[in-house]
């Protein structure tokens, strides 16, 4: 029996030739199906190629050499972790959303992914849900500063202030450089009406790390109780200039600056003094807004 199939087998190049009237070629009596162990490599030498690509920057790229390692190792959850991150950084949430579900689903004590998808959900201006989804990994890990920091913010947008403050307080607590989340623990005290904490933390920010959030919150606060000093004015000068788009109201309401700051922040920028300044930053900033806009 197999004597008879080899021989068939053997034959078929030439009964296909004699049918198409061409000459009789070498083919392959078969197509070679990898081994899974060769399967796992290939995607595991591919998911490393994207990975750097990530790390340069081509995300788009990345995101389609990821899609090929899930599909090569479809059971192993970095991949889908991988390509949903490459498909944050391309602005496809949705497809992100999918794969981090996916990757939650091989790998349900990950915490990591968890808060991945607990920040994709605040991202899209779901912070319920975030909250419900990073107090879950935090369940699991507990020490995780960068999730308290998210919970944080999640807990601004819900109106929480109280819950927000302790919050960012745990995450400054475990990194005591997370100058981000000291900004955001003076952002809420503002709101509170406890200016002095405000600029304190404030301070303690522009020691660890002089960004133009902090130096512009800094100096708006400082302007309402001093209009017009010096500190004030070369704080705003130097934040306008490091980061114009913090002239824009719309862009201080994205990093969560409250009203009362907002209020601050406007009746600062209308000091004579910074009129320069302030054109040169709307003239640079990434968009058009009114100062004066409620």
């Amino acid at each position: 029996m197999a004597a008879r199939w080899l021989k068939a087998l053997a034959a078929a190049p030439l009964m296909l030739s004699a049918l198409m009237g061409s000459p009789a070629q070498a083919l392959v009596p078969y197509v070679a199906v990898p081994e899974a162990r060769s399967l796992e490599g290939a995607g595991l030498g591919i998911a490393q190629a994207a990975a750097r690509l990530l790390r340069l920057g081509q995300a788009e790229d990345a995101a389609r050499l990821a899609a090929l390692t899930v599909q090569l190792i479809p059971n192993d959850p970095r991949g889908w972790v991988l390509l949903a991150e490459a498909q944050l950084r391309s602005n496809r949430d949705k497809e992100a959303a999918t794969a981090l579900a996916k990757a939650r689903e091989l790998d349900p004590g990950n915490a990591g992914i968890i808060f991945a998808q607990g920040s994709l959900a605040l991202k899209d201006s779901r912070p319920a849900e975030a909250v419900d989804l990073i107090r879950q990994g935090l369940k699991l890990d507990g020490k995780n500063a960068g999730a308290y920091f998210d919970l944080g913010n999640a807990y601004i947008l819900m109106g929480k202030t109280g819950d927000a403050l302790g919050a960012f307080e745990r995450a400054s607590g475990l990194r005591r450089d997370f100058w981000e989340a000291i900004n955001n623990q003076a952002l809420v005290l503002y709101e509170q009406n406890k200016d002095g904490e405000a600029i304190n933390r404030w301070r303690k920010v522009m020691a660890i790390k002089p960004a133009a959030e902090p130096s512009l919150a800094l100096a708006a606060a400082l302007n309402a109780e001093q209009p017009g000093n010096a500190e004030s004015l070369e704080l705003a000068a130097k934040a306008l200039a490091t980061e114009p788009n913090y002239v824009l109201e719309s862009w201080q309401k994205e990093q969560l600056w409250g009203p009362r700051l907002r209020g601050a922040a406007a009746k600062l920028l209308m000091e004579p003094r910074l009129k320069a300044d302030v054109d040169r930053a709307q003239a640079n900033a990434g968009g058009h807004d009114d100062l004066d806009d409620e």
